[in-house]
């Protein structure tokens, strides 16, 4: 077995973990299952939401905390990417793990990470597997990565799975059609567990449900069974009811839950609070508990989930928004024009050369008085040009930018009192911006 010397700082580990393990992907299971095999399984002494879904999981995963956390249950949340400090993906009763905790559970097992040869999300997956199990929290919450399938998330115990969305993205790994994305998402359906599903399209929707089926998983599905109606957005949040249509579900929730308020902006985050709420109520049932209302609104109003439609500045209004593919950036769109239909948009964009850069930078185009395109740190980055490329077919007025913190200071420079600010594209685009500020 490989020998790895003691690390004892947190930007050691990550050099480490980044320069010796981020070119080990291989998409399958076998390492990390070897590697909780080791580890003696704690995935399995784990109960509580496994989120899987083009978009809106983070903000799912993290709504669903925020109602976790008003009820004083301990819980850990297990999200990716992070947006600033890699410890974000260990997050236990609202806070990041300690970087004294985290150097001492990687230290514990970084002889068997490089037996196994194992990748960087796969070591952070194992990591937080363990360190669950080992504070014996009440609820654990995990995100998918990518896919389903084959994510190295896909070995836990959950009580409950949603999938909120299914979409074009990652074509390269996941395919390139709603079906075959809809089969690798449809990976994290267990044996008779339930299944919370988002409003997804009829091919994708067919496929999971298939799938759910012969897991024989029962399934509660938005547009069939709930959705979220009256839904009111502002410069605050977002306001919603939650409407049950098939009582037949026995759910242990009123057919009319009004009034309810999350502080994340955008009518797509009152679809991801319904699944949270559906989600909440299954896992109350499960655990043989009665759900508690007061406390489930209570927690969407204090949820934390940085770069989602995040105002940042009044002067002029600057918004960061995580939207990074096609479908985020039509909601970003959508609510932008719903929220201030009398305003421009200067928007800062850097996007991804593995996205479907054309659509998202037309759609953009079609709100903006001007476009500041530029170049994030991430190795994926699309080269400026290529984004120019697009713009110029849109004949959209624009400027070329060496970074992005020199865009939102250019685009901020022109703006009048009319005109908001945008950043988005890629969250790493946006951690960058989150980044300067808090230096």
């Amino acid at each position: 077995m490989t020998k790895v010397r003691a690390i004892y700082r947190l930007d050691d580990l990550l050099e480490h973990i980044y320069k010796r393990h981020s070119g080990n992907i291989k998409y399958d299971l076998d390492r990390i299952h070897k590697v909780l095999e080791v580890m003696g399984h704690p995935e399995r002494n784990l109960r509580g939401i496994h989120t899987a879904g083009t978009n809106g999981k983070g903000s799912t995963s993290a709504i669903f905390e925020a109602i976790s956390l008003k009820h004083k249950w301990t819980t850990g949340l297990n999200t990716s990417p992070h947006l600033i400090d890699y410890r974000e993906r260990f997050r236990i009763n609202g806070k990041n793990i300690t970087t004294r905790e985290l150097l001492g559970v990687y230290r514990i097992w970084s002889d068997l990470f490089e037996e196994t040869e194992s990748s960087f999300f796969e070591i952070t997956t194992a990591i937080a597997f363990y360190y669950f199990q080992k504070l014996g929290l009440h609820t654990s919450i995990f995100e998918v990565g990518l896919g389903g399938r084959l994510d190295a998330t896909n070995p836990f115990n959950a009580t409950v799975s949603i999938i909120t969305s299914i979409a074009i993205d990652h074509p390269k790994t996941l395919g390139d059609s709603l079906e075959k994305i809809a089969f690798e998402k449809a990976g994290i359906i267990k044996e008779r567990v339930p299944l919370i599903l988002g409003n997804l399209p009829d091919p994708a929707s067919k496929v999971i449900l298939e799938v759910a089926d012969k897991k024989r998983a029962p399934v509660i599905a938005c547009g069939k069974d709930f959705f979220a109606d009256n839904i009111q957005i502002n410069n605050e949040g977002t306001r919603f009811d939650l409407i049950i249509i098939n009582k037949g579900n026995k759910l242990s929730i009123p057919e009319k839950l009004t009034g309810l308020q999350t502080n994340l902006i955008g009518r797509h985050q009152a679809h991801n609070a319904a699944l949270a709420l559906i989600a909440y109520t299954v896992y109350c049932e499960k655990l043989g508990e009665k759900p508690d209302w007061d406390l489930a609104r209570a927690g969407l109003k204090r949820v934390k989930w940085q770069g989602r439609m995040q105002i940042i500045d009044q002067k002029p209004l600057t918004i960061l928004d995580c939207a990074h593919n096609e479908e985020g950036i039509s909601k970003l769109v959508e609510n932008l024009q719903q929220l201030f239909p009398d305003k421009s948009f200067r928007i800062v964009t850097a996007i991804l050369r593995d996205k479907h850069i054309e659509p998202m930078i037309t759609m953009l185009s079609s709100i903006a008085s001007k476009l500041y395109i530029s170049k994030n740190h991430s190795e994926r980055a699309a080269d400026i040009d290529e984004q120019i490329e697009v713009a110029r077919k849109c004949a959209i007025p624009y400027s070329k930018e060496p970074d992005i913190i020199s865009a939102l200071e250019q685009a901020r420079k022109e703006s009048n009192v009319n005109e908001i600010v945008i950043v988005t594209g890629s969250i790493y685009t946006v951690s960058e911006i989150i980044m300067q500020l808090e230096r």
